[in-house]
């Protein structure tokens, strides 16, 4: 699978975007898909995720009532719906498919492998 994320753009602090990951060469139905960004001098962060096995979402703390993961089966297509930004939501934003998502011992996981498809960034940039 090939990944294709767009909608990041500058937007003042409180506005909204939403992010557009769009998959070819196969459907994402099945792919547990997941959005993470990357601010300057920083790692890599998870953002939010959506299982592929049961549809079940997950944020990151800082994130929780703000943003909202779905997916559009036939657009072949998962979205990150972005309110109330920060200026600390500033980052490279990144979808990735065929990754493992869930909840163990109470927290929430999201890994990669070698087998993960990444997208390429969009640049999200909150700031008056």
């Amino acid at each position: 699978v090939q990944l294709q994320a767009s909608g990041g753009g500058l937007v003042q602090p409180g506005g909204s975007l939403r992010l557009s990951c769009v998959g070819s060469g196969s459907t994402l139905d099945n792919y547990s898909i997941g959005w993470f960004r990357q601010a300057p001098g920083k790692g890599r962060e998870g953002v939010s995720s959506i299982s592929g096995s049961d549809g079940s979402t997950y944020y990151l703390d800082s994130v929780k009532g703000r943003l909202t993961i779905s997916r559009d089966n036939v657009k072949n297509t998962v979205y990150l719906q972005m309110n109330s930004l920060e200026p600390e939501d500033t980052a490279v934003y990144y979808c990735a498919a065929g990754i493992q998502t869930g909840i163990a011992d109470g927290n929430w996981y999201m890994l990669t492998d070698e087998m993960t498809a990444w997208g390429k960034g969009t640049q999200v940039t909150v700031s008056s």
